[in-house]
């Protein structure tokens, strides 16, 4: 059978569709990339002034909901957590390395001197880094990876924060300076994880794909968007979290920051269940964790910090 599958034409989207279609070719099915600009492709203000969540994705999936592609391609970090009904998000391979990554010109986080300028376009990368740099000045950075890196080797910036997924999928590893533990810098909801989103009621294209789904990923990525679902939080605010599926059991770790960085709630849970458990209870399971990291945060008073960073 024949797939369109939309895209964004950055170079790491470009990658990403590249990969998937090639693992689709080698299913026996045929991949035409239909390639489409997104605002958030084309907006030079930061984030949270453009629109924020789905400025990525929003164009992509009205090409599905209008049936120009049949197939979209998110990095699952982007992808707004509403549930839309006419769309799938069908299948989730494997995930890449959730780390987030110093690039400088060789100091390390704890070597960077008082005000050195990082740069970064996400509020969570920001909160985390002035939550342990405090002295430091976290500014605003827009564009791809390689305009990033391109603004610090100009000497516009002392460093700048990119995710490790990315900068290995394009064969730039050899940038890094540190890669950072997930006690230094929780990641964000679906990062380095790829989202493949069809159409709901195209039963074809869903069969082919989910072929290409990876039920531990996608179990942990569904934990972690019924977290961030829960909260109310949306992609921009400082929420940060990570869940991961063991042979029977299953943990999330997700911590909430004031914009600032000086305050953080810190959730911890874990859910047991049966090895022979089927995919599908899985998938409740990974929910249903999702909620109780909710709670805990909510409990905590996280929702205060959400709603106070999302004024600012």
């Amino acid at each position: 059978m024949l797939i369109r599958l939309g895209t964004r034409q950055s170079a790491l989207a470009l990658w990403q569709a590249e990969y998937i279609s090639s693992a689709l070719r080698s299913l026996g099915h045929q991949v035409e990339l239909v390639k489409i600009t997104t605002s958030g492709d084309v907006s030079t203000t930061p984030l949270g002034q453009s629109g924020g969540q789905g400025v990525f994705t929003k164009e992509i999936q009205r090409a599905l909901l209008d049936n120009r592609c049949d197939l979209a391609v998110h990095s699952l970090k982007d992808l707004p957590t509403e549930i839309i009904p006419a769309l799938a998000l069908a299948a989730v391979p494997e995930r890449e390395d959730v780390a987030d990554c110093l690039i400088s010109g060789g100091l390390t986080l704890s070597e960077l001197p008082s005000g050195a300028r990082i740069g970064t376009g996400s509020p969570r990368r920001k909160a985390q880094m002035l939550h342990l740099r405090p002295d430091l000045a976290v500014i605003d950075i827009r564009g791809n990876v390689d305009t990033r890196i391109r603004k610090l080797d100009e000497g516009q910036f002392e460093g700048i924060l990119l995710a490790y997924a990315g900068l290995h999928r394009l064969g730039l590893t050899s940038r890094i300076t540190q890669k950072l533990t997930n006690e230094l810098m929780l990641p964000a909801v679906g990062q380095a994880a790829l989202g493949l989103e069809t159409r709901s009621d195209d039963s074809e294209t869903i069969q082919a794909v989910q072929q290409l789904d990876h039920p531990a990923t996608h179990a942990a990525v569904l934990a972690e968007r019924t977290l961030l679902r829960s909260m109310r939080a949306g992609c921009l605010a400082p929420l940060a979290a990570n869940a991961i599926v063991h042979a029977e059991s299953m943990q999330m770790e997700a911590r909430v920051f004031s914009a600032d960085g000086q305050k953080v709630i810190e959730a911890k849970q874990r859910m047991e269940f049966p090895s022979e458990l089927g995919r599908l209870e899985l998938f409740a399971i990974a929910e249903q964790l999702g909620i109780k990291a909710a709670e805990q945060l909510t409990t905590l008073g996280a929702s205060v910090l959400i709603e106070e960073a999302r004024i600012q």
